[in-house]
């Protein structure tokens, strides 16, 4: 019963039930990436009348966050290139680095220095910084 409600109600983990039943309807499966993610455009590739050009959407496995498309996927998803890279026989060029989940908010966030979080306290202001205090 939990994950009908899940699936019906939520959306950040997993596709909806409303999501499932467009993607039946008027989906048809291009590809899927390593990380399992499904990718989807209108069958047959036509064309939205609404839009001017065919709806491409992903289904996360799991989390739904955007910067979990690898960059073989990205070009696709966002309409920059017209052939999936399941079609294109895509090889990933030497600089790409694999997926990195969104670490903001978390213990292993990037924190510089000076940053309040970086070392627990803000270290002495320098310079020509002359603090405020009240009355």
């Amino acid at each position: 019963m939990k994950q009908f409600f899940l699936k019906f109600f939520t959306w950040w983990n997993g596709q909806t039930f409303g999501t499932q039943l467009w993607t039946k309807r008027y989906g048809e499966l291009v590809g899927q990436d390593e990380q399992g993610n499904l990718y989807y455009r209108t069958r047959g590739g036509a064309v939205d009348p609404t839009l001017g050009f065919e709806r491409r959407w992903v289904v996360y496995n799991g989390y739904a966050e955007a910067s979990r498309i690898p960059p073989s996927w990205h070009g696709w998803i966002h309409h920059v290139v017209d052939v999936p890279p399941t079609e294109a026989n895509y090889q990933p060029r030497e600089w790409e680095k694999p997926h990195q989940p969104n670490l903001t908010g978390t213990a292993m966030a990037y924190r510089p220095s000076g940053s309040t979080l970086a070392s627990g306290k803000r270290p002495k202001a320098t310079g020509d910084y002359q603090p405020w205090t009240p009355g």
